[in-house]
């Protein structure tokens, strides 16, 4: 007998509306722009690697300690939205946020966001992906979230954010226009059952 997956489970779920004022994402990225700026890799890990024909965007990691309210908020929105539309156990804030930055022309091609230990069965293993739009959306043209399992994208509003179990094909669509700036996080636990 093949379990059945609960009627009220899903594996994406957006915000009802924004976790951050435009205010607060403005401080946001101000703390992503204080960090030290890295070419974003593709592959993850020791292994990552700088490949422009898959990614183009740059990113900075935003310390726990930072920015310690931000955290509170998004790991509250993760219990709830893991509680009301996931089901996974054991998920917690396993990872700093990235912040990034997709100039016009940036881009992240296809990719699921398997974490290194995921991959060869350590813990913590990836389980939900979140991304946030800091951006206002007139800021920009371009850039959506889609994901492969049925073409949708996202359009999010700013300070909004779509959360996504990990092991969804997804991408960021060039931008076109201005510049997408977004907060990324990664949520993991123990390995699926």
């Amino acid at each position: 007998m093949t379990p059945l997956m609960p009627k009220w489970q899903s594996y994406v779920a957006t915000t009802t509306s924004p976790m951050f004022t435009p205010e607060q994402c403005k401080l946001i990225i101000n703390a992503g722009h204080k960090q030290k700026p890295e070419q974003a890799k593709v592959g993850g890990g020791k292994d990552g690697r700088s490949d422009t024909k898959k990614r183009i965007t740059t990113i900075s990691w935003i310390p726990f300690k930072k920015m310690p309210e931000m955290y509170k908020v998004i790991e509250n929105q993760l219990s709830i939205v893991n509680l009301n539309h996931f089901g996974f156990d054991g998920v917690r804030l396993t990872e700093p946020a990235q912040f990034t930055e997709y100039p016009k022309g940036g881009f992240y091609d296809w990719h699921m966001d398997l974490n290194p230990f995921g991959a060869s069965g350590e813990h913590p293993i990836r389980k939900i992906s979140m991304t946030c739009l800091l951006s206002d959306p007139s800021e920009f043209k371009g850039g959506d979230l889609a994901f492969d399992d049925n073409k949708s994208k996202i359009t999010l509003q700013q300070g909004q954010a779509v959360f996504f179990a990990s092991f969804m094909k997804h991408r960021v669509e060039p931008v076109k226009k201005g510049v997408r700036r977004s907060l990324v996080m990664w949520f993991g636990g123990p390995p699926f059952k």
